[in-house]
């Protein structure tokens, strides 16, 4: 597996895809009898980030977010994207020809509901839909009067001529000594689970599952250490792999094992037609609409339920939870590094987002044990602050001016454990209208981290916490609070999350999580707080009655003090905070020297200069 890709600054997309790309599409549809087809983002895995040759929705509209889907009929088209890529897509799509919808309102179901001919015939590829995400579709088609059509030939691949082949990284054995289980009982215990539920085997589907359970990693997908794949597990603890033999080397024959068979990914339809008459437990919202068909043609009996993998994957054990805390120190360490940078020379308001990132990038690069960034950087000064999922590239580039706001949101990814930070820098003073919302969103913050919970207790009850300060003063975000990160997987893992729609599944014990509300100015700045935190097992409180559980702080890097109003805190939020930066303090100070060490200290005083 290779070292990180630098961050790219060049935009792929824009007007220019579907204005070419568009007559190419309906030329094929019109040649396979269609009427329309359904673009989604996603590829036949369910990723959030997507290899290149899966980047359909790009070639074809030029929209180039991580969220969004089009429809495309013969006589109109539309777009949708969700409220962090409102001014981006419209940007990189031609609204001539296509139609710049939101998402979920009105989402492309209920589009193409109002807009498809009676009578129509509409595409899709089932490789590339959910059953759940495939049955809002079928709604929309018949109260339309419309027939939806799977297609074995998606008709983006075949009129993307110079579509690029699938990745074919290398698979490789992850350690136990960063696992904290070998892959073994991992199959034997999730093969028992549910055969308790009544299955004989499972489909899996979701890359990050067949990683964590076979202690597998790889380098197909940008960002995410990833090997794509698909695999069947028995409820005996066998299991088949499906996996392209390139990717495939001795080592990870060895590391497999007997109880493993190897078999290439193209035998995948054949290994689920091998399950004739027997329960098979899937995931409907994860594995796709394809392996139902293939199933359901070969007379397997379908289980629907969770992905068995998500919930032990997400509550990481005492081995994952103690990497994750060095990952966090040899990060914060880097991330600090950047702070003074950003506060001596970055304040000559010379400096731009694509200079900032590209330091940030080479301080952890400089790390020996970094395997990739966990996400692109989000580098982005003044107004781009205000666009929570900003990407910096070649055109949108600012310089950080003095007298504005700076907010970086980055991470990495270590072989013990993914990172994900955001920090919010003034260039130059500070208005007093920034501070006092900063302080407002650093109150949530705190509000979020000291909180302590009872079992049962999900992230969608906790959600308000970090929004009160900011409700009271009228002021809100539209993002959600906090989202589930792997331990050398993806930055956004669920079953958990934090946000005002939350998950149904409870906060369990070694549950990492992100703590970060922020507030978006248009066209001026944002502001945005983001640590990992960690859920504690649950233990008494003096004088209580139940058991109750919290979050230890994972990251470990300053919180800029001149951008608080410490009159708006509360003893309690002074004492969280000074703790916190004498935490950081006593971590990451060993690790630096010189200037850096020395201001390290200083950043890390407490709010009224005493010791704490």
């Amino acid at each position: 597996m290779t070292r990180h890709a630098p961050q790219s600054f060049d935009v792929k997309g824009g007007p220019e895809h579907g204005r070419a790309h568009l007559p190419l599409i309906r030329a094929g549809l019109k040649q396979a009898g269609l009427d329309g087809f359904i673009v989604p983002h996603e590829d036949e895995y369910n990723n959030e980030y997507l290899p290149d040759r899966a980047e359909r929705l790009a070639w074809a509209t030029g929209f180039t977010g991580s969220a969004g889907a089009a429809v495309i009929l013969s006589g109109k088209a539309a777009v949708f994207a969700d409220g962090r890529y409102t001014e981006q897509v419209r940007e990189q799509v031609d609204a001539k020809l296509f139609e710049i919808c939101g998402l979920p309102d009105p989402g492309p179901a209920k589009w193409l509901e109002d807009n498809a001919p009676k009578g129509a015939r509409i595409g899709y590829d089932p490789r590339l839909h959910t059953p759940d995400a495939l049955a809002r579709f079928h709604a929309a088609a018949d109260k339309a009067g419309a027939a939806l059509v799977a297609v074995e030939t998606n008709p983006i691949d075949a009129a993307w001529a110079d579509q690029p082949p699938p990745p074919m990284a290398r698979a490789v054995p992850h350690p136990v000594e960063y696992a904290g289980e070998g892959h073994g009982p991992k199959r034997t215990r999730i093969g028992a689970a549910i055969a308790k539920d009544g299955a004989e085997a499972v489909a899996v589907t979701d890359p990050a599952s067949i990683a964590w359970l076979f202690n597998i990693r790889g380098g197909d997908v940008r960002r995410s250490p990833l090997a794509l794949s698909a695999a069947i597990l028995n409820a005996d603890g066998t299991a088949a792999l499906f996996i392209e033999p390139a990717k495939v080397g001795d080592d990870l024959r060895a590391h497999l094992g007997n109880e493993v068979a190897i078999r290439p990914e193209g035998e995948f339809a054949q290994g689920l037609a091998e399950l004739s008459g027997k329960r098979v437990r899937v995931d409907p919202a994860a594995s796709s609409a394809w392996v139902f068909d293939r199933l359901g043609e070969a007379g397997a009996e379908i289980v629907r339920g969770a992905d068995p993998c998500a919930l032990p994957r997400a509550a990481k054990n005492p081995v994952e939870i103690e990497g994750a805390r060095k990952a966090h120190v040899r990060d914060g360490a880097a991330v600090t590094r950047f702070l003074h940078w950003l506060d001596t020379e970055a304040q000559s308001g010379e400096i731009d987002e694509i200079e900032a990132a590209v330091k940030l990038e080479s301080f952890r690069a400089g790390l020996d044990s970094l395997r990739d960034l966990s996400f692109d950087t989000i580098s982005g000064a003044g107004p781009n602050g205000a666009l929570p999922h900003y990407r910096v590239s070649t055109a949108s580039n600012r310089k950080l001016a003095r007298g504005t706001l700076y907010l970086v949101d980055s991470g990495g990814q270590y072989p013990d454990g993914t990172t994900d930070i955001t920090r919010t820098v003034p260039i130059g003073e500070p208005t007093a209208e920034m501070k006092i919302r900063f302080t407002l969103v650093l109150k949530g913050h705190i509000a979020l981290s000291r909180v302590r919970f009872p079992k049962g207790t999900t992230g969608a009850q906790l959600d308000a916490l970090a929004r009160l300060p900011l409700w009271m003063a009228g002021l809100d975000y539209d993002h959600g609070t906090g989202h589930g990160v792997g331990s050398y997987l993806g930055v956004h893992e669920g079953p958990q999350r934090i946000a005002k729609v939350g998950s149904a599944v409870p906060l369990e014990p070694g549950m990492i999580l992100s703590n970060e509300p922020g507030y978006y100015k248009p066209g001026e700045y944002g502001i945005r707080v983001e640590n990992l935190q960690v859920v504690t097992a649950p233990a008494p409180l003096p004088g209580g009655e139940r058991e109750m559980m919290g979050f230890e702080t994972l990251t470990l890097a300053p919180i800029h003090r001149g951008l608080v109003d410490d009159a708006l805190l509360t003893g309690e939020e002074r004492e969280w905070l000074d703790a916190y930066h004498a935490q950081v303090r006593a971590k990451l100070a060993p690790l630096l020297d010189g200037e850096t060490r020395t201001w390290l200290i200083r950043a890390c005083e407490p709010l009224y200069g005493a010791t704490p």
